[in-house]
């Protein structure tokens, strides 16, 4: 049974079709479906719409994994500025990594997620979880679970800790101190590694799934044991740390801006973020050249993620957004939330999406309605033209 949903906001002309496709996603979805979905074009916004009680353009929602994707864009600035490199080996920036096998390790390794690294045996607590720093040293000193580079396999809740680490022994500064100072204040950007106390009020919890008796029987069956690699990436060996979904919601991580998962944005947010990384938006310039552009768009790990179970594509430190969706094009790059968020970048296209809802989705990442908005998104740029 579909029930009524207000829509907000605004699409440019030509692009009627997403408003008509997101207001059915509505309708299907329940009486609480607070999302919002926004996306530009060559620079400029042409979809900005949400939906659902207490959600604003402006609201605040966890960005799970999709803080990835804003850690990995300030490496990018910073290898096109030579301050890194992704050929050189992690451990010629952080001496203590270089035990365990992983001396020859290199930066580019290390973001494709083929560094073995997922978590730890005993896992960890909630605070040091949240804590990047207390992260990077525990894994800095432990044997990877994979020979590195020979597989890769999805580093959830710990990549922009590791990553991040490499950031802070080069720059001494934090990757939250440094996005917040080049991406969200330089441009405007609705997107927080660290949210400020004056802005909480503006955030908004995610809710638990809907549970049904087929749903949990489905995530029953296909559960991994919390020894297994998934397990001990996804954190549960330490039974006493909240379950992924719920960890937006805990203060300590959206304060700290926990690299891996911690940031808040709103799909005006995400958007924008990787509009300004590949086009030019308000009058400034592209934060990234042409030339960082391929490499971060580049597919460093293709196939099938020791972690997961299932093939995945990366890039350093993005996902190759065109091999889950085919209206892409080659080269783009982004990074998908555990709560069914999505953001990339199409530079082919000139496209940049961005993508939140406040409901943890069945199947989670990113959420069956991404298909959706993003086909018709492209259905009427391809009829506009470039």
């Amino acid at each position: 049974m579909t029930q009524h949903a207000d829509i907000h906001g605004t699409v440019a002309p030509g692009f009627e079709a997403v408003r008509t496709e997101f207001t059915a996603i509505a309708a299907g979805q329940g009486a609480e479906y607070p999302a919002q979905v926004a996306a530009y074009r060559d620079g400029a916004r042409v979809v900005d719409l949400w939906t659902g009680p207490d959600t604003e353009a402006d609201t605040l929602f966890g960005a799970y994994s999709a803080s990835k994707g804003a850690v990995h864009l300030v490496v990018a600035l910073l290898v096109q500025e030579g301050v890194l490199d992704y050929d050189q080996k992690v451990s010629h920036y952080w001496p203590e990594f270089a035990v365990e096998g992983k001396r020859d390790l290199t930066l580019r390794e290390l973001t494709a997620h083929r560094a073995g690294l997922v978590g730890a045996d005993t896992g960890f607590t909630l605070e040091e979880l949240a804590d990047d720093q207390v992260v990077a040293e525990r894994l800095g000193a432990q044997r990877p679970y994979w020979r590195p580079g020979t597989a890769f396999g999805y580093h959830a809740l710990v990549m922009g800790a590791l990553s991040g680490e490499v950031v802070r022994r080069v720059t001494g500064r934090g990757v939250q101190e440094l996005f917040t100072e080049r991406i969200t204040d330089a441009h405007d950007v609705d997107f927080r590694l660290g949210l400020p106390a004056a802005l909480e009020p503006r955030f908004r919890p995610t809710l638990p799934m809907y549970e049904t008796p087929e749903r949990l029987a489905e995530l029953a069956r296909t559960a991994k044991s919390p020894t297994s690699v998934n397990g001990i990436a996804f954190n549960r060996t330490n039974p006493h740390t909240p379950q992924v979904w719920e960890l937006p919601n805990h203060q300590p991580v959206r304060t700290l801006g926990t690299a891996s998962f911690g940031g808040v944005a709103s799909a005006r947010g995400l958007a924008k973020m990787y509009a300004v990384a590949i086009s030019a938006v308000d009058g400034a310039a592209p934060l990234l050249a042409p030339a960082t552009i391929a490499e971060v768009g580049q597919i460093q790990s293709f196939g099938p993620d020791v972690v997961l179970g299932m093939p995945r594509a990366f890039t350093v430190g993005f996902h190759a957004t065109s091999e889950y969706y085919p209206q892409l094009g080659q080269g783009s790059f982004g990074h998908s939330g555990a709560g069914g968020q999505q953001a990339f970048a199409d530079p082919r296209n000139g496209i940049a999406y961005g993508y939140t809802r406040g409901r943890m989705p069945f199947p989670a990442a990113p959420g069956p309605e991404n298909d959706r908005l993003i086909a018709a998104i492209y259905g009427a740029g391809a009829a506009l033209g470039r």
